[in-house]
């Protein structure tokens, strides 16, 4: 009988269940009332006594053997549960993953970096906190300058000198008029901060591109030709004025508007009946901003324009209130879907 219990260890070791069913009736055959276990147990007083140590270290082996196969098993079986809960079926065919969209900001942020580096212009960035003399000083705003009022700025530092953050991107340029030469010809597409109130039509946050260009003989007609460029690519509309205007770091200055038209009634209501909409302003570089970065105003001369990308978007999709944008509502961003 030795023999028969040393022949079930072998069949223990090389038992494997499929299932947990498979393993349950494995179990009730070698540790269950009627198993084969009792039966060797109860044949005990039967084996002769010279056999009996022989025959219960047999038996106890065969019971160690079983016992630890069934809880090997059964560990195996419950941690293929846990990874099924945990990942699910793991032979299923996977889930259709929804495509996302682009923000509109960066939709139109790149159609508009696209137009320009179609003639030319590069890239530039820079930080979005900055010091004085980029943001103000070197653009010809210099300490108490009035002008510096209209930025409602941001201060997050003012001492030792005054750190803030960026209220324009022209900040970019200061920055790329004093690391290369001309000639120039750069836009700065970036986010910008003013301490302004949230409404439907202006927020503290906001995205602008702004453009530069300098070489020798660089004339206002150069710049009425890029605009005029530019409003047909991205509008289908090349029919601009120029109104007189102010800024600090161009001279002369003027506010761009685009013939939007009257031919529905959603074009009399953004233009208020008028056909025109303002879009961004633009003006020939002051000479001393030029001077401000070591670029010699008599041999050369620039231009210099920006608008707000939030601004252009709501008019290209026809969207009534700025705070969309940030609001991150699913329902607006899925409209965007089919946009490259």
């Amino acid at each position: 009988m030795i023999d028969q219990i040393k022949s079930h260890i072998e069949t223990v070791k090389n038992f494997n269940a499929s299932s947990e069913k498979e393993l349950e009736e494995f179990r009730i055959s070698y540790l269950g009332k009627k198993g084969i276990l009792n039966d060797f147990f109860s044949k005990f007083k039967t084996v002769p006594n010279e056999q009996k140590k022989d025959f219960g270290k047999a038996i106890n082996e065969l019971k160690q053997e079983a016992s630890s196969k069934i809880e090997g098993l059964k560990a195996a079986f419950k941690n293929q549960q846990e990874e099924k809960g945990i990942y699910g079926d793991l032979t299923k065919p996977g889930e259709q993953i929804e495509i996302g969209s682009r923000h509109p900001i960066s939709l139109v942020k790149n159609q508009i970096i696209e137009v320009f580096s179609n003639i030319g212009f590069n890239v530039s960035e820079g930080p979005e906190i900055e010091d004085d003399w980029h943001n103000f000083s070197a653009l010809n705003l210099p300490e108490y300058h009035p002008a510096r009022d209209m930025q409602d700025t941001f201060f997050i530092q003012t001492d030792p000198k005054d750190i803030l953050l960026r209220t324009h991107t022209s900040s970019v340029q200061v920055r790329y008029m004093e690391n290369n030469t001309p000639p120039i010809r750069t836009i700065s597409p970036g986010r910008v901060f003013r301490n302004e109130d949230i409404s439907s039509r202006s927020h503290c946050i906001f995205h602008q591109v702004e453009g530069l260009y300098i070489d020798k003989n660089v004339s206002f007609k150069d710049l009425k030709q890029t605009l005029m460029y530019f409003t047909e690519q991205l509008f289908g509309k090349s029919k601009i004025r120029l109104r007189p205007s102010y800024f600090p770091f161009t001279e002369p200055s003027a506010e761009v508007d685009i013939y939007w038209g009257l031919e529905t009634e959603t074009d009399y209501r953004i233009t208020k009946g008028t056909g025109w909409l303002e879009i961004m302003g633009c003006g020939m570089v002051d000479p001393n901003v030029l001077k401000n970065v070591n670029i010699d105003p008599n041999e050369y001369s620039g231009f210099a324009f920006g608008m707000g990308i939030e601004r252009i978007a709501m008019l290209l999709y026809q969207i009534e209130d700025i705070r969309m944008f940030y609001e991150n509502d699913i329902r607006f961003l899925k409209q965007f879907k089919s946009v490259l």
